[in-house]
């Protein structure tokens, strides 16, 4: 069962380490509030993740698939929706507590996984590639794959978030601050067009 579990994180390191719209927005809300804001906002975001793929696993892959009017809805709120967080942080100002509740919430997470088009093509692709091969009973091997998929997803985003806190030590006046707003916004804007595009 070890073989398993290390081949399911050997597949998802790419795809969760490498820049993805979850990870932009991640990486600019601890750029911009610092990594203990993101607290609530990952919290969200993985509670969702849990919840989406263990549904996924125990048979809804198919039905998910099988509507590409779904996906296409998905993808565009899904950019749409990482535009408006984008346009959300390009009007933050200082670092206050009502702006870091304001855009890091629990919320916040969750919408950010359902409507990411991309989380659910990528699960369906993890059930695929890993149902059945672990020696356990098939909702026993679903809650698995669904807790070591989470998991690593929430490795990465801690590292994406922190990389985003120390670019924020570089700036530290309001100036400076809102330029790195104002990037940041930016980048999820090219994040929201790579989705509608991708």
């Amino acid at each position: 069962m070890a073989e398993v579990v290390l081949s399911l994180i050997v597949f998802l390191l790419p795809l969760a380490y490498s820049p993805g719209p979850a990870n932009m927005v991640f990486a600019a809300t601890g750029a911009r509030f610092g990594s203990r804001a993101t607290i609530p906002m990952s919290l969200g975001y993985h509670l969702a993740t849990w919840a989406v793929t263990l549904a996924i696993g125990l048979g809804f892959a198919g039905a998910v698939g099988q509507m590409p009017l779904l996906l296409k809805a998905l993808r565009w709120a899904g950019a749409l929706y990482v535009l408006y967080l984008a346009w959300r942080l390009a009007r933050a100002g200082a670092s206050s507590s009502k702006a870091i509740s304001g855009l890091s919430g629990m919320r916040d997470g969750a919408l950010l996984l359902l409507l990411n088009p991309k989380a659910y093509v990528i699960i369906a692709l993890m059930f695929a590639q890993f149902l059945g091969r672990a020696p356990l009973g098939p909702v026993a091997e679903v809650v698995l794959i669904t807790t070591v998929f989470t998991l690593n997803n929430l490795l990465a985003f801690i590292c994406w978030t922190v990389v985003g806190d120390r670019i924020a030590a570089l700036f530290r006046s309001e100036r400076a601050a809102r330029r790195l707003n104002a990037g940041f916004a930016l980048v999820l804007a090219g994040v929201a067009l790579w989705m509608l595009l991708g």
